[in-house]
């Protein structure tokens, strides 16, 4: 059973940085497709930034120069690093894993489903 969870979540002000990680439990793919996505209330969910296990990644265009996605300690850790936050950016953030691989991050399929996903962790911003 593949599990998902999401931690790092927090308030910071403007300009402040945070990191979350993603910890994926039974997922015995070697080829994977990781995403970050965020949903702010009232707002559709977007794909935030994703990562494959090619070492290949894509960002958003409003996150781009600020977030960084990157494996974290262990293989099945995905941090989502978060420089220069604005109050746009609060939001649900949830992680999610796919096993479709290189092909699926960077055709841009991730962006619409995912296999597995994680409750999400809430990151609020304040000015």
């Amino acid at each position: 059973q593949v599990q998902v969870t999401e931690s790092g979540g927090g308030s910071v002000q403007t300009g402040g940085s945070l990191r979350l990680s993603c910890v994926v439990t039974g997922f015995r793919e070697k080829r994977y497709c990781m995403g970050w996505f965020r949903q702010a209330p009232g707002k559709e969910r977007e794909g935030v930034a994703s990562i494959d296990s090619d070492g290949g990644t894509t960002y958003a265009e409003s996150v781009k120069g600020r977030f960084t996605i990157a494996v974290g300690g262990a293989r099945n850790i995905f941090d989502l690093q978060m420089n220069d936050l604005k109050p746009e950016d609060a939001a649900l953030y949830s992680c999610a894993a796919d096993p479709g691989g290189p092909r699926y991050c960077r055709g841009g399929y991730w962006q619409y489903t995912m296999n597995y996903w994680g409750e999400g962790t809430l990151v609020n911003i304040s000015s």
